[in-house]
């Protein structure tokens, strides 16, 4: 390849968060129009180099550039709008002569911030590889309400409501009480307006119409914005029984013996 050819060749990223907001920036000069999207010019933005083989190892890239508030500001990165978002590199011939080259695609990892700009870690699909093969024993189950596993129907266990006050932390009051104690604990709190729109939070409690959420918000609620509330699950094998009916499902080993089993003795 010659090197005339090679400075028509740019780098471009495609990053698509977890609410559905996707971007294009290209290290080139001016925007470009690829598969409908526009990647825009993102002077600042310096891709590391991309390590990639035919082992085992994931693959790993890094980029870095300036925040600004037209693509990626640093609020959002604080409040983790970009955690986990999908990232596709690839290498363009600006002049349309080429076909477009994929170079990797992965998720945001680990984000650091510095002054004026920022760095972000790309985890290629080989991290998956990282995971554990087997599960380990436990007595609680492990799998999430409403997942394959569980297969309890969520459609009816998720409520949309009004935030009526807001202490300023963690704790907010709702127009719409809970169906059953505890309905919301271990459930998630996802924001559908005001400035924190397509965040989630865990929620550690529920009593009644207070909902206690486990960080406070990256920004301040306004009284009256929307939310979803998705019911929560202890994990504990009398709620699946009691409260879901779903112990046929339950993915835990309550009744097996623990390492407490070796210092039993008669009479202790």
């Amino acid at each position: 390849m010659s090197a005339d050819t090679l400075t028509t060749w740019v780098l471009c990223w495609r990053i698509e968060r977890r609410d559905g907001v996707t971007i294009g920036l290209t290290g080139h000069d001016h925007d470009l129009w690829i598969d409908g999207l526009r990647y825009r010019a993102a002077p600042g933005l310096t891709p590391s180099a991309i390590l990639r083989g035919d082992g085992l190892d994931p693959d790993l890239m890094e980029a870095s550039g300036a925040l600004t508030s037209a693509a990626i500001g640093e609020r959002d990165l604080l409040a983790g709008r970009w955690d986990g978002a999908g990232v596709a590199a690839v290498a363009v011939d600006w002049t349309g002569q080429e076909p477009p080259v994929a170079l990797g695609q992965g998720a945001i990892g680990a984000v650091r911030l510095g002054e004026g700009g920022f760095a972000a870690e790309l985890r290629g699909v080989g991290a998956l590889l990282d995971r554990p093969v087997a599960e380990e024993t436990s007595p609680d189950c492990r799998a999430s309400l409403g997942d394959r596993r569980c297969r309890v129907a969520m459609a009816p266990r998720r409520r949309f409501a009004r935030v009526m006050t807001w202490d300023g932390e963690v704790m907010l009051t709702v127009d719409r009480p809970e169906p059953v104690a505890g309905a919301y604990c271990q459930g998630r709190l996802i924001w559908f307006g005001g400035a924190n729109a397509g965040l989630e939070a865990l929620i550690l409690g529920s009593e009644g119409d207070r909902i206690r959420i486990a960080t406070a918000p990256a920004y301040a609620v306004e009284e009256g914005v929307l939310v979803e509330l998705v019911e929560g699950c202890d994990k504990r094998l009398e709620t699946c029984l009691s409260r879901f009916g779903n112990v046929v499902n339950f993915r835990g080993e309550p009744f097996l013996p623990g390492i407490d089993l070796l210092t039993r003795y008669p009479g202790a």
